[in-house]
């Protein structure tokens, strides 16, 4: 790994090369001894001690990539000029994760705060060009407080400026995965490198995204407020799901990145690697999904009786909590696992909800992973907030992505399968290969009791009689019930298996076996990741 603590220790390195004997230092000594030292000066960076809490940059790639794999351009930005900037505050290159290249851009907090400039901005741009040449992933270590006002010719309004940055991560979306790690400030313009990425990890108390600091804010606005409450870790992974994770520590969220990393392919036309199939961590189903479609449970006990042992990797763990996403291995392959989660909010879909369904299967498509919805799902949330916050416009994004999603899919009725939730979480018209149910499933405009009541609301409220009510609403609601019986769903090939928890595992894995030469019917690139 091109790595050196000591940059003072690798310039005599070099110096210890023999040298012929001259009477005279000549202008090729003298050049060599610059470069020498330029490149110590380089190697050293700014003065870690002003960041105590900080991992410094050139140990953050080391935790990221395979030892000595990686390989540094543009050390020597800016060092003939005056005022040098060690590497220009970014530190660029390719290095090796389980043996798989990647690009790299680690930004040098030391450094002019790891401010943008003309040459930061030409690094970056270099390497992701190469990314997008040669279809290599992308880490971005980022930490930065955005663009250097002192050279904002440099940095602000050319071609090869932050705005070629954002273009090139554009046209990598979807082609080749992008993870970032926030270690820092993420400011202003800027702010955006993390916004266009697949996958955000932030550190709790150094990190932050913001298009304005708390300062700016207060002469723009009139409102005070702090970092944290404005731009910080919990607020973007909590409220406004720009972070997918927050981690205590720097080396936490690079590891995670690595792990992430390797339930994605390398591009769009690979599909994710296998590994060893593991046996669930429990296998004991009896009650886990009640019976009663008001009584609360945990879906990701579920997840975890399907999956490999340990290898469900949640996506946005902390935001729009009733929606469950993430990435798990099934017998060994890469599967993304969305989930309503009947423990919050009962499982209704939001605004927010929706949204990240959107983004996730988005990514999963994108990378060839197969979908599988589990669904215990209300439908979508009704009221007048909900409707004013555009409830049927990001209903819409969320049906779309699924629809057009051409990975295998597969759809699992655990309980409840109601209204429009139904559709958004792939029932049949949206070409699962399979939708299957189990026992305790029902699937309906809504619920029974609640059909009766809405149907019959006049004639209802017409009887007098308490008892004669209750037996009227009782006998329509068995008829209710008998339409929408599972028996009746699966002799009308609504559902196509009807499956016991315990065999819905090997079920799964069965029919995508079935599944494995599944090709797409075009070698373009499916579609950018939009941001939610």
């Amino acid at each position: 790994m091109t790595r050196t603590v000591d940059g003072a220790a690798a310039a005599e390195g070099v110096r210890a090369a023999p040298v012929e004997p001259a009477g005279e230092i000549g202008a090729d000594e003298r050049g060599v001894d610059e470069v020498v030292d330029a490149t110590a000066t380089a190697l050293a960076g700014g003065d870690p001690a002003r960041w105590p809490d900080k991992l410094p940059v050139r140990d953050r790639i080391a935790v990221l990539v395979d030892p000595g794999s990686f390989v540094e351009d543009g050390l020597l930005a800016t060092a003939a000029r005056d005022g040098a900037l060690p590497a220009d505050g970014v530190i660029t290159g390719v290095g090796r994760i389980e043996g798989r290249p990647v690009a790299v851009i680690a930004h040098d907090f030391t450094v002019k705060a790891g401010s943008w400039g003309e040459l930061t901005c030409e690094k970056q741009i270099r390497i992701l060009e190469r990314a997008d040449r040669d279809l290599l992933p992308v880490v971005y270590l980022v930490d930065s407080a955005g663009g250097r006002l002192t050279d904002q010719m440099g940095f602000f309004p050319g071609r090869r400026g932050a705005s070629a940055i954002f273009q090139l991560q554009v046209k990598l979306s979807g082609r080749v995965p992008q993870l970032c790690c926030l270690h820092g400030p993420s400011a202003a313009g800027g702010a955006y490198m993390p916004a266009f990425c697949d996958w955000v990890g932030m550190v709790e108390g150094n990190a932050s995204m913001y298009l304005a600091s708390p300062r700016v804010a207060e002469k723009v606005t009139g409102e005070r407020t702090t970092l944290e409450e404005m731009g910080g870790a919990l607020m973007h992974a909590e409220v406004s799901g720009c972070g997918d994770e927050v981690f205590d520590e720097d080396w936490q969220a690079i590891a995670a990145a690595r792990l992430l990393l390797s339930y994605l392919p390398d591009d769009f036309r690979s599909a994710p690697a296998r590994a060893t199939s593991r046996e669930p961590e429990r296998d004991d189903w009896d009650g886990l999904v009640p019976v009663d479609p008001n009584t609360a449970y945990d879906v990701r006990d579920v997840v975890d009786r399907l999956v490999d042992a340990g290898t469900f990797f949640e996506i946005k763990a902390r935001w729009a909590q009733e929606m469950v996403t993430g990435l798990a291995r099934l017998d060994g392959r890469v599967v993304g696992i969305v989930a309503n989660q009947p423990m919050v909010r009962s499982g209704a879909i939001f605004v927010d909800s929706a949204d990240k369904a959107t983004r996730f299967m988005s990514l999963c498509d994108a990378f060839n992973v197969p979908l599988v919805f589990l669904q215990d799902v209300p439908g979508f949330m009704v009221g007048v907030e909900v409707e004013r916050a555009g409830i049927i416009r990001h209903g819409a994004k969320m049906i779309t992505a699924m629809a057009s999603a051409e990975v295998p899919k597969y759809s699992v009725v655990l309980r409840k399968a109601y209204a429009a939730g139904f559709y958004a979480m792939c029932a049949p018209g949206f070409e699962p290969r399979a939708t299957l149910a189990l026992p305790t499933a029902t699937i309906g405009p809504m619920g029974a009791q609640a059909s009766v009541n809405a149907v019959y609301a006049n004639k209802i409220a017409a009887i007098g009689d308490d008892d004669e009510r209750a037996a009227f609403v009782a006998a329509r609601t068995a008829e209710q019930q008998a339409d929408i019986n599972l028996l009746r769903m699966a002799s009308e090939l609504v559902v196509d298996a009807v499956v016991e928890p315990a065999r819905l595992r090997a079920e799964l894995v069965a029919r995508m076996v079935d599944a494995d030469r599944w090709t797409r019917s075009t070698g373009r690139r499916h579609h950018p990741i939009s941001p939610v």
